[in-house]
């Protein structure tokens, strides 16, 4: 649970919840996450969940630092278990034109391409935050034998849908950003709608991830 409760700057609380990054740890995080969201206590703004830390921002005027520190400590949390998330499959084309850095990996690694593959296919990936850019989800955690550092030099523009992976975590860029992780794909899906204004991001913490092989005819076609 959280192991220490500090200020982040004159109207923000910092939750630290340990600094080990697994599941389990972040498990309770968005466990806080969601019972504060559900509390709806006055004066907080903003809720952010990363993946051993919770940030709470909150206005001076209506609550004090030491009296939301107390309710935090004092949350009963409910026994509901992650019942609303999701095992979301998403579509990747694997085509020479979205693997950008497939060829670093296989020769930093000693892997083969298809080895490579199939270890980031066949794999559960669970989802510890979004952020970065709007939507963006960090799944964790790919398999030990393609795990490698970030480019020594990032690029300046990534293409929307990328699929990257470095060190433990896997991601999809939601929109062109820079980056310098290691591209392996791209995805049609849209995971970042900012027309749905009830709900625009597909992928959410605690939700589960597994990626699938298409063409890249299935690719041009999946939104026709």
């Amino acid at each position: 649970m959280i192991k220490n409760i500090t200020n982040l700057g004159d109207a923000a609380l910092y939750c630290d919840f340990g600094n080990e990054i697994d599941q389990e740890t972040n498990l309770n995080v968005i466990k806080y996450f969601k019972n504060l969201k559900e509390l709806k206590i006055e004066g907080i703004i903003n809720i952010t969940p990363s993946y051993n830390k919770l940030i709470i921002s909150f206005d001076q005027s209506v609550i004090k630092y030491e009296n939301l520190k107390n309710k935090i400590v004092d949350l009963k949390l409910h026994n509901k278990e992650n019942q609303n998330n999701k095992l979301i499959k998403v579509p990747m084309c694997i085509d020479e034109e979205f693997s950008l850095d497939i060829k670093r990996l296989s020769e930093k690694l000693k892997v083969k391409h298809d080895q490579i593959y199939n270890s980031f296919f066949n794999k559960e990936y669970y989802c510890y935050m979004t952020g970065f850019i709007a939507g963006m989800p960090f799944l964790g955690d790919t398999k030990e034998n393609i795990r490698l550092n970030r480019l020594e030099t990032p690029r300046v523009k990534v293409p929307k849908g990328s699929i990257g992976i470095t060190e433990q975590f896997c991601n999809i860029y939601t929109y062109e950003s820079p980056g310098g992780w290691n591209i392996i794909g791209n995805t049609p899906v849209k995971i970042f709608d900012q027309s749905n204004q009830e709900n625009p991001t597909l992928i959410n913490p605690g939700d589960k991830v597994t990626f699938y092989k298409i063409s890249k005819k299935e690719y041009q076609n999946y939104n026709e």
